[in-house]
């Protein structure tokens, strides 16, 4: 059990009002972490992600054999390995992060040698199997415990698959597409949910060979791994320079914020508008915020702009969410059902049964806290009810030690009477260091 070694106070606000950049987005960073260490050459990023995920990114990446250095202010370099990893000497450890440990897996299958990647408390509680079968399928051996982390992989030449994903997962397709990358012939990834497709972007950033198409009612994405006989079969990639676009997962929580309060005025700089991720945008248009993008550009592929967000003066409405709209919004569902008790028709989330093998079980914790907030919602195997109209006061939070859930609840206490603690709060650092400073730089008080 999650043992809460930092608490918050948040006390209500009167308004959010003002302007911010936010850090690096999170899924990018990662990406663009473990290609550059993966390329030939050296690649330089700003505004990395500052999170503790992409971290263990990074320090994996360099016992395999990359060169990382951290030039401050959200400024890193990367030397490559040029497709060839290092023996590490020890476990590679992912901290709590499944992104790592679910697309590293897919880098390491196709290389030579055996590697062991472990997590924390939490991240070993969550499901690898997921990506077994699909490298398993290719022709490697995977190792795990009862399903769950420590993995070890025992790495060598590949097949092609053409494998079509049971659960829509960014990561497991991400996985796949990174053993496809070294192994010769066409591999296939096919979703009948189109999941985001920032590894589909940066692979091709870095001069990888991709292809998308929509084939018998599924996404399907393919990649060709080099057939020149190369010791690996990988397609050579080459370092890239970039500017990470902000977090627009991070974002939700302001955006949120905002839209708690009526006549609030809030503007994003440079945020990351991928289409895959930005479903958030239409859900809070469709609860009657106003939201203006502005100065819209593409670098790398990836569409970054400027947000201006204002609440409706006569309060959210109501919505809900379900079938591939909660696959999509799957990281923003427990603030958006924290806000919901401020609309006024209330909001309805269905088909979301992955909430509950995230970080923690996001709808258990998401509906314990709203009831210890007083409001009124109703649990489902998938979802939750949570009626509009309500008005809630302030409580001791369990965040579960889980980032999104200490996170959203800080949003709701903005809006409820009297203060409310945030158990854990240490754990917004996995993702989001600067939140609460930046929280209460928007927060009129």
């Amino acid at each position: 059990m999650h043992t809460a070694t930092e608490e918050r106070l948040i006390r209500p606000a009167r308004n959010i009002f003002g302007s911010l950049r936010l850090p690096g987005d999170k899924s990018i960073s990662h990406r663009y972490g473990m290609l550059a260490a993966f390329a030939e050459g050296v690649s330089r990023f700003s505004n990395f992600s500052t999170g503790a995920d992409c971290a263990s990114t990074l320090a994996c990446m360099t016992q395999l054999g990359a060169s990382v250095e951290r030039k401050g202010d959200g400024l890193v370099e990367i030397t490559g390995i040029g497709g060839h990893v290092g023996q590490p000497g020890a476990p590679l450890d992912c901290g709590n992060s499944g992104s790592t440990m679910r697309m590293l897996s897919g880098l390491l299958a196709a290389q030579s040698g055996e590697f062991t990647l472990v997590g924390d408390a939490s991240l070993s509680r969550r499901p690898m199997e997921r990506i077994r079968r699909p490298l398993e399928a290719m022709g490697a051996r995977i190792s795990l415990t009862e399903g769950h982390a420590p993995i070890t992989i025992h790495g060598g030449p590949l097949k092609p698959i053409d494998f079509t994903t049971p659960v829509p997962s960014a990561q497991v397709k991400t996985c796949i597409l990174l053993a496809g990358l070294q192994t010769p012939g066409v591999t296939t990834v096919r979703e009948a949910i189109r999941t985001r497709d920032h590894s589909e972007l940066a692979l091709r950033a870095f001069g990888a060979r991709l292809e998308r198409n929509l084939d018998a009612g599924l996404n399907a994405v393919s990649i060709t791994g080099s057939q020149t006989g190369t010791e690996t079969g990988a397609q050579t990639l080459k370092a890239i320079d970039a500017a990470v676009p902000g977090d627009i997962s991070s974002a939700a929580f302001f955006l949120c914020a905002a839209a708690l309060f009526p006549g609030s005025q809030l503007l994003l700089e440079g945020l990351g508008l991928n289409p895959t991720r930005a479903t958030l945008l239409d859900a809070l248009t469709a609860l009657g915020v106003r939201i203006a993008v502005l100065n819209l550009e593409e670098k790398h592929a990836e569409l970054v702009g400027t947000v201006q967000v204002t609440a409706p003066e006569n309060g959210l409405g109501g919505t809900e969410i379900s079938g591939s709209l909660a696959a999509q919004l799957i990281d923003e569902l427990p603030v958006l059902a924290a806000i919901a008790p401020w609309s006024r028709g209330g909001i309805r989330i269905r088909d979301a049964k992955e909430l509950r093998v995230k970080e923690s079980d996001r709808i258990a914790l998401t509906v314990r806290n709203l009831r210890a907030m007083g409001a009124e919602v109703t649990e489902h195997e998938d979802g939750m009810d949570v009626p509009g109209g309500q008005q809630l006061h302030g409580a001791t939070i369990d965040s579960g030690g889980d980032h999104r859930i200490a996170m959203a609840f800080s949003v709701t206490a903005l809006r409820a009477t009297g203060d409310t603690l945030i158990q854990g709060a240490e754990s917004a650092a996995i993702s989001f260091p600067e939140f609460f400073d930046l929280l209460d730089f928007v927060a009129e008080r």
